[in-house]
């Protein structure tokens, strides 16, 4: 099988979220907004999760609704910068 073209992989961005229980509370913030096609259609992907930080992978068309889902979750969750590498991402 051959490997698939540049063009044709999926784009990713990396987000960097901040809040409290992160890989709990996003998933469960996707699936209520979203429900489970749209968290599908998203592409979520765990990198890096901490105590109150979390770096996320998620597909470049689906950033905006990723960043609504976390707007309007009760508890307080914000995305603190979006990236298309994971070394922009860690740069400060």
């Amino acid at each position: 099988m051959k490997p698939l073209k540049p063009s044709m992989r999926e784009k990713k961005r990396y987000l960097l979220v901040e809040g409290k229980n992160p890989k709990e509370n996003i998933e469960k913030a996707l699936k209520d907004f979203l429900g489970i096609l749209g968290m599908s259609k998203v592409g979520l992907k765990f990198i890096k999760t901490g105590k109150d930080k979390a770096i996320i992978s998620v597909n470049r068309n689906g950033v905006n609704n990723v960043r609504a889902s976390l707007v309007v979750w009760p508890d307080k969750m914000t995305v603190k910068k979006v990236s298309g590498t994971l070394k922009g991402l860690s740069r400060k």
